[in-house]
């Protein structure tokens, strides 16, 4: 499909400019980055640019992990108590990275050469009115896919044993599945909370997959008096093996642009369990594919959410629809949307 402004027939040659960067602090490392990239497009005649994270100068900037501003102010709500969010949040004055990051980023969307910009959901859209006052014509949604065929359904018996057999889950066990790197941020110490204030006679393991530095988190579930039932197995390879031996999917962060798990999970037939701060809470129709919480401190509620997916008949229901509702979100559907955006800076640089 052509972009507008380009000839019919681009010759398909493809270049890469290496970007060297040197040892620096890492609150100059973007500027450095950024600069340099600058210096690279000038001499060259693209119909349309994209940039990715912390640069500037594109026709289409494209933040895929959200803005850095939205960040920083939901990162502080993992703390449970006001008295330490407010102590965080006086500590970042002092932070040189903070200042640097919260810099380059008014550089990126409020400079003089204000760009096309991809909103990963609609919440990530809101903050860029909310912290830049960046209007809907400037703004574009285009979510994230999955390739529902990676998750062959009929690879799940097998996965599903041998995981299980591995990771030392009985079968007759219902399993959550947690999986992050950032375990505080993705809000692993409330769900190991309510995973305390489930019934004792319930099978239940929590399954957590993700950092292999666990050691804190599992200090946690052994004064919390559940160890036995959370079992930390750290980085998977093939995410498959882990999706297949589960029952639901987990996930109660504090800031998602638009998680990949989540989408991933429900195209392999798992229903979700995650919060408002989460993007891809917005590719759900809460309670069809699944629950939504408003708060992951709140741990009786999201006790009772754990409570309703220990209900085969409710996890069937809920399965068949989370694996519906995935099968929308391909990656021809992206590709489409991504070459609209592509196919409108370029004819807007144009018409410049």
């Amino acid at each position: 499909m052509p972009v507008a402004g380009m000839p019919p027939r681009c010759p398909k040659v493809s270049t890469t400019i290496p970007v060297h960067v040197p040892r620096m602090p890492r609150f100059l490392r973007p500027w450095w980055f950024s600069a340099a990239c600058a210096r690279a497009l000038r001499t060259a005649h693209h119909h349309a640019t994209i940039g990715f994270d912390k640069t500037w100068g594109q026709d289409i900037l494209y933040p895929q992990g959200g803005l850095y501003a939205a960040s920083a102010a939901q990162n502080l709500l993992k703390h449970r108590h006001p008295l330490t969010r407010h102590l965080v949040q006086l500590l970042k004055l002092f932070d040189l990275t903070h200042w640097s990051y919260r810099t380059l980023e008014r550089k990126q969307y409020l400079g003089a050469k204000r760009p096309l910009v991809i909103a990963i959901s609609d919440m990530v859209q809101r903050h860029f009115e909310q912290f830049y006052g960046i209007q809907r014509q400037d703004l574009r949604v285009v979510r994230i896919a999955t390739d529902p065929n990676r998750f062959d359904e009929r690879d799940r018996p097998r996965r599903r044993v041998e995981s299980r057999e591995q990771w030392g889950l009985r079968l007759d066990e219902t399993v959550a599945l947690f999986a992050a790197m950032n375990y505080r941020l993705k809000g692993l110490e409330p769900l190991l909370h309510a995973v305390r204030l489930l019934p004792r006679e319930v099978p239940f393991r929590l399954l957590v997959v993700g950092n292999p530095q666990s050691s804190r988190f599992e200090s946690l579930a052994r004064s919390l008096g559940v160890a036995d039932r959370v079992r930390f197995v750290g980085y998977c390879a093939d995410m498959r093996n882990a999706y297949f031996a589960a029952d639901f999917f987990v996930h109660p962060t504090f800031y998602d642009p638009c998680s990949h798990v989540v989408p991933e999970a429900m195209a392999c037939g798992l229903p979700v369990i995650t919060t408002r701060y989460n993007g891809a809470s917005e590719l759900m129709h809460a309670p069809r594919e699944g629950l939504l919480i408003d708060d992951p401190h709140d741990h009786a509620k999201l006790a009772g959410c754990l409570l309703q997916m220990l209900d085969p008949s409710r996890r069937a229901s809920c399965s068949q629809a989370a694996r519906r509702t995935a099968a929308q979100w391909t990656f021809e559907h992206h590709y489409r949307q991504m070459l609209s955006v592509f196919n409108e800076a370029a004819a807007r640089k144009k018409a410049a």
